[in-house]
């Protein structure tokens, strides 16, 4: 029990170093491509300063939502609600305008460009995402449970993670 222990510990950790250096870094680079994206637009126009002072919120909230919402059905053992249209839709509408933001920043966008830009979204996005996981004080029993877990049947609840 103690390695398993150590593991889930290693796990934990290794989970917030991810986020601590994704997240910000995601965030940070999302207030200068908003920034440098809105600069684009005519002097004078409000929507110059939309992208960098909404962007990042939008990006957190929804990414977040979105894994707090696949995080309770996971510990209810439930059907996942990365099937749900909104919240597909939701993370569909940060990726798209993150990758957006980015690639209207750049001056001369170009594939190696592009492929760095869905990087840094991806891994940012990804970040946000297991946060409400790496919080839960049930990440362990969930591993725990699901590492048991192998021909029971699929959507059967977690025994007392309720």
């Amino acid at each position: 029990m103690g390695k398993q222990r150590v593991a889930l510990r290693g796990l934990r950790i290794l989970m917030w170093v991810v986020i601590a250096v994704e997240v910000p870094m995601y965030l940070v680079w999302l207030v200068q491509v908003g920034y440098r994206t809105g600069q684009q637009l005519p002097r004078g126009d409000v929507a110059r300063w939309a992208p960098p002072v909404l962007l990042p919120p939008a990006a957190v909230l929804f990414c977040v939502a979105a894994g707090w919402a696949w995080w309770g059905a996971v510990m209810a053992g439930t059907r996942s609600p990365l099937r749900e249209r909104w919240i597909l839709a939701s993370l569909a509408f940060v990726a798209a305008f993150s990758v957006f933001c980015g690639v209207a920043s750049v001056e001369d966008p170009s594939f190696p460009v592009g492929l760095l830009i869905a990087t840094v979204t991806a891994l940012g996005m990804t970040g946000l995402f297991f946060i409400p996981a790496a919080a839960s004080r049930q990440l362990p029993d969930v591993i725990r449970w699901s590492s048991r877990r192998t021909t029971d049947t699929p959507g059967e609840a977690a025994p007392g993670l309720r």
